[in-house]
């Protein structure tokens, strides 16, 4: 008589494992590339909204731009938007505090405004976006000014001498 047997054997198995092993290392660098152009669009995204909310401040405050980020954040529940608390801005790109940084997806936000003119107006303004780790949360580095146009760099910080994103 023969014994009946259920199931697999050892080799079996190793061979099933064996092919979800390589179906993972050729769908893993490919996750992590997806992720880093994820996170490079929304950093040219968050870019934008700044230039956004730096012209909208401007023109509805009669001010200039803001001097520093925590203008255009949140204002206090159940008050009104002001000089101060523009609300143009949400609490991750405005975080508040003293300093003039945020971050989100993978990327660092600095905003530096110009200095006042005589009547106390900032006439320009700088934003970079740097990638928190270069290579692992993105590979470009982005800067806007208040012209709105975006420019890259790859291998450095991007400045207004930068090549333009195209379209």
């Amino acid at each position: 008589m023969r014994k009946s047997s259920k199931g697999f054997t050892l080799i079996e198995l190793l061979i099933v494992i064996a092919i979800i092993l390589i179906i993972a290392a050729i769908a893993i660098p490919n996750l992590l590339r997806s992720r880093i152009a994820a996170n490079q669009a929304s950093a040219v995204g968050s870019l934008r909204t700044y230039n956004t909310s730096e012209v909208t401040y401007a023109t509805t405050y009669n001010t200039g731009f803001s001097p520093n980020l925590t203008y255009m954040g949140p204002q206090a529940t159940g008050t009104v938007p002001n000089v101060t608390a523009a609300g143009l801005l949400d609490n991750v790109l405005a975080p508040g505090g003293p300093t003039d940084t945020a971050s989100k997806s993978g990327y660092n936000f600095t905003y530096s405004p110009g200095s006042a003119d005589s009547a106390g107006h900032i006439n320009n303004y700088d934003f970079w976006a740097n990638p928190i780790v270069p290579g692992t949360t993105g590979t470009n580095y982005y800067y806007t000014d208040e012209s709105g146009v975006i420019r890259q760099n790859s291998t450095t910080q991007a400045s207004a001498s930068d090549s333009p994103l195209a379209g």
